[in-house]
């Protein structure tokens, strides 16, 4: 199937500011793009792209005082089937995993591995190793965090969200990648679009996140918020945690103005965001 992406951003910027901006489909997932996929950016700015640690596709640029706008439409093909589940995949000892993958496996800014050993082997020690452990995972925390918007802060750990018990998406994957590297599973996080593609529909829409585990020799999704294989599942980027995959990071202030994000099936009569008439 082909889905339609595309994000209208907005800030108001007090002072110039240095900016980053991970808003890029992966690189993995280029092959699949139909279109260009550029950001686009008002005012003109000079933007150095380039790629990080992770992999992941960043631009860098300047922004002037003043308003400013980030946006970008493109279309991508995509799978029409789910999630792909495997239970046969097994976990692999921490002495035979690859060198780049230990790195999911430590303390992170929002994942506390070790104030969670105890918890994690007292909840799923006694579960049977590889894709049912990390199942159980998924099904204990969408079945123990309540999701409300209300509740989000930018400081939220992932053992608040265990204490507190409700969050928002990235919340509910955080506290899922904290149990499996207490459990010497390697874990890391996961944003992307995330359409409402074969479900009911919850208005409105915004980037989504999810995780991703190794097992056996390759990376496999998982979804502790939504807790069931879905479709039109896009990749941006992946990182340790949420910080790591932040859509902009401003080394100043930018103060958010207006959000649009879409990504649906392509369909005659796609409109294109209608950009500042919209701004509220």
């Amino acid at each position: 199937m082909l889905i339609r992406l595309a994000y209208d951003i907005q800030f108001d910027i007090p002072a110039t500011v240095a900016m980053v901006a991970l808003l890029n489909v992966h690189p993995s997932r280029t092959q699949d793009l139909l279109e260009p996929d550029e950001l686009q950016i008002e005012p003109r700015l000079e933007v150095a792209h380039y790629i990080d640690s992770f992999g992941n596709r960043c631009a860098r640029f300047v922004a002037p005082k003043g308003l400013l706008r980030l946006s970008s439409s493109t279309l991508i093909r995509a799978s029409d089937q789910p999630d792909e589940v495997y239970w046969p995949a097994r976990e692999r000892a921490v002495g035979d995993l690859p060198h780049e993958v230990l790195g999911f496996l430590l303390n992170s800014r929002y994942c506390e591995v070790d104030r969670f050993s105890n918890i994690a082997v007292e909840l799923f020690g006694e579960v049977a190793p590889g894709w049912g452990r990390v199942q159980a995972i998924c099904n204990w925390v969408h079945n123990h965090v309540a999701f409300n918007y209300q509740q989000a802060r930018p400081t939220k750990t992932a053992l608040d969200v265990y204490t507190e018990r409700v969050g928002v998406c990235r919340d509910f994957q955080h506290l899922a990648i904290t149990f499996c590297r207490a459990l010497n599973i390697p874990a890391r996080y996961a944003t992307g679009y995330l359409g409402d593609i074969g479900v009911p529909v919850r208005l409105p829409m915004d980037f989504s996140a999810w995780f991703e585990v190794y097992l056996d020799d390759r990376w496999w999704t998982f979804d502790a918020r939504n807790n069931q294989p879905r479709l039109g599942r896009i990749l941006m980027a992946t990182g340790r945690d949420a910080s790591d995959v932040a859509m902009t990071t401003s080394f100043g202030q930018a103060d958010l103005r207006y959000f649009f994000v879409v990504t649906e099936v392509e369909a005659a009569g796609f409109d294109e965001p209608s950009g500042y008439d919209n701004v509220s």
